[in-house]
């Protein structure tokens, strides 16, 4: 199992509604809407890299108010 977490901007004014889209999506395991930097923080699992970035590229990158994501996959050291 990979779980990554997912950093979003989005367009001003759409945080709330890009984290309750992107909640729904299977493979997320949490999403909310953050100040800084970025907008939404998402946690995400996958049963392998190539997964997680389906995951990221196919599903999450198309929810609409999206501007940027960075994948920071979790490691184990």
């Amino acid at each position: 199992m990979v779980q990554a977490y997912i950093l979003i901007q989005t367009e001003v004014g759409k945080a709330a509604e890009v984290a309750r889209e992107i909640g729904g999506i299977p493979g997320v395991t949490l999403a909310e809407d953050v100040t800084g930097p970025y907008d939404v923080i998402v946690r995400a699992e996958a049963r392998n890299v190539d997964e997680l970035g389906k995951l990221v590229v196919a599903q999450i990158q198309a929810v609409e108010g999206i501007t940027r994501t960075l994948t920071c996959p979790i490691v184990h050291i």
